[in-house]
């Protein structure tokens, strides 16, 4: 085996290797960057062929050197004119793909980008094109509003990339990408990077690429073996209480905490801000220079952690995030890929934690399956093993803070104190340390545990709230009662997709039969459905809007959807919403 490893590495390109200009390869060096990734490898020469690409490439692969190289070959810094345009999803992608882009060419001379999107200041864009500058990197909202001002003239465009363009097409930008693509000279090149190929891909591609190569990066290439995935199985009440033990427990100098609601992110970061720690939340919601002060926050390493959805985390791209914590899975298989691939970066080892409930652990099933790759479930550490670790983080801690500077007026009140109040020293130090820890929470027991194991700690705690609100049922009928083992929520489930199979005639023959009583009364006393509709409105009988039951001769669960949107809302069998791409 160690034979075979070395027989591989031999075969990784490196950047020297290559033909790329001396600038380039300064620039890329400085930056760290030594070996190819399986996409940069793949794409870089197509794409100095002069040839078209679809790069299907999850997060973490090295996407933006892959379109980023070749852009600085292709373009010519002595022209004052736009050569190059890349379109990003969001403003915190667009600035990140700038700031490496611009990196990499840091040695080219006359190499200008600039990045443009929403919530900047807009006449410091102005100014830039004004003077001039080599390539527009922004999201498609602002680069039209500069396209109605006159400010972006795209007649000299030599070269266009689409990043994240799945992203992009399901954030409703597909008339803007489409009337940007047209504005173009037609004998532009078009490099389109997506985490997934649905039709609406294919259609961009026939409509605005010439023959594209289709380079896939496989899972198995994947920087995901480089990331310890694990989780650990609690009940929804004790995930607070959870994430808290764990960063405590592994003491991460920088930390993402993944949720799925700006809501949750908001509450979530409350909460840890409340006790102790170092902590800001990235949503939507938040204004540019919010958002800006967030990240520098965190780039800087002065913010140990950073809640975020999925959607404000594009774009975040620091090499150094040790660990990536899962407090919600993702409702899509892609996304915990996108996720996890923020950390492990720059050839780094990383971890992704994540915390589930026992009705997710069919999700975990289709994760491994997905990536590839082990995640493995641990056992919750208990409050005394976590106590040690943190009371030698505050220590360290504290000494760092305290480093170069003369503590000798404190250690003589220390001395003075203990003196008057005859009190050991090392008394008053320990009194210090056990205040930094916070609250003593040694009553808190955890639960973690496989489903239906059947433990007498799992049981006792089933039975008082939890996710499934069913008084622990599914830990009574784990062994017996229920077949193979199988769970309250597994059994609506099944429930659920008979219901939505019948008919709409079955449905209302079944509510009829419910409520006979109630209908014969209003037949005796005369009561037409006319009658009804004039003292009551439209409403369906108890109260529940009719046109959510019935769509297109179907039933259909109240809340849920059909049409265009369905696709995305349906869930699979193991609880993740369908994807809306291919797996290759």
């Amino acid at each position: 085996m160690p034979e075979a490893e070395e027989r591989e590495e031999t075969y990784i390109m490196k950047y020297q290797d290559t033909n790329l200009k001396p600038e380039i390869l300064q620039g890329i060096a400085e930056m760290g960057f030594d070996e190819m990734t399986p996409i940069q490898e793949q794409a870089i020469p197509v794409i100095l062929d002069g040839k078209d690409i679809v790069g299907l490439a999850q997060t973490g692969t090295g996407k933006t050197a892959a379109f980023g190289i070749p852009l600085i070959s292709l373009v010519e810094p002595a022209e004052r004119s736009v050569q190059a345009v890349v379109l990003c999803p969001t403003r915190e992608l667009a600035m990140q793909d700038a700031e490496e882009i611009a990196s990499m060419g840091k040695y080219v001379d006359g190499l200008k980008i600039l990045s443009v999107y929403g919530g900047s200041d807009i006449v410091r864009q102005l100014k830039a094109l004004r003077k001039g500058v080599t390539a527009v990197i922004g999201t498609p909202g602002r680069v039209m509003d500069h396209m109605r001002r006159g400010t972006l003239k795209l007649e000299n465009v030599k070269y266009l990339v689409l990043d994240e363009a799945d992203e992009m097409l399901d954030m409703g930008f597909r008339d803007d990408i489409e009337t940007i693509c047209q504005a173009m000279p037609e004998d532009r090149q078009t490099a389109l990077f997506s985490a997934t190929m649905p039709d609406e891909i294919l259609e961009l591609t026939r409509a605005y690429q010439k023959d594209p190569e289709i380079i896939e990066v496989s899972h198995d290439e994947l920087t995901v073996p480089k990331i310890k995935q694990s989780y650990y199985m609690v009940k929804g009440r004790q995930k607070d209480e959870a994430l808290c033990r764990l960063i405590d427990y592994m003491c991460p100098k920088r930390a993402l905490v993944f949720c799925n609601t700006k809501r949750k992110v908001d509450q979530l970061t409350l909460l840890l801000k409340r006790r102790g720690y170092s902590a800001e939340g990235l949503h939507g919601d938040l204004s540019q220079q919010q958002r800006d002060r967030v990240m520098d926050l965190f780039r800087s390493g002065n913010l140990d952690l950073l809640l975020a959805t999925d959607v404000a985390a594009r774009g975040i791209d620091v090499d150094d995030v040790d660990i990536v914590f899962n407090y919600d899975l993702p409702q899509e298989m892609e996304y915990y890929v996108h996720r996890i691939g923020r950390t492990g970066r720059a050839g780094k080892k990383g971890k992704a934690v994540s915390l589930i409930n026992t009705r997710e652990r069919r999700k975990i099933n289709a994760l491994e399956e997905f990536t590839g790759a082990s995640i493995k479930e641990k056992v919750m550490p208990s409050y005394r093993d976590v106590m040690p670790i943190k009371a030698n983080s505050n220590i360290e801690r504290a000494l760092k803070f305290c480093e170069g500077m003369d503590l000798t007026e404190y250690a003589d009140m220390i001395r003075s104190y203990a003196m008057e109040n005859h009190t050991d020293q090392l008394l008053i130090a320990a009194a210090f340390l056990r205040e930094s820890l916070g609250e003593a929470r040694e009553d808190i027991e955890i639960v973690s545990g496989k489903r239906g194991s059947g433990k007498k700690g799992s049981r006792r705690n089933s039975g008082h709230g939890g996710n499934s609100g069913r008084s622990g049922r599914s830990d009574r009928y784990g062994k017996k009662g229920r077949r193979s083992g199988r769970s309250d929520s597994d059994f609506s489930r099944d429930k659920n997709k008979r219901s939505r199979r019948n008919s709409d005639s079955d449905s209302r023959d079944f509510r009829k039969s419910r409520n006979s009583s109630s209908r014969d009364f209003r037949k005796s006393s005369g009561r037409g459905s006319g009658e009804r509709n004039e003292k009551y409105g439209n409403r369906e009988r108890f109260g529940r809007d009719n046109s959510s039951r019935k769509r297109s001769g179907k039933f259909v669960k109240p809340g849920s959807h059909s049409g265009k949107g369905a696709r995305r809302g349906k869930s699979s069998g193991d609880g993740f919403r369908a994807f809306r791409g291919k797996k290759k």
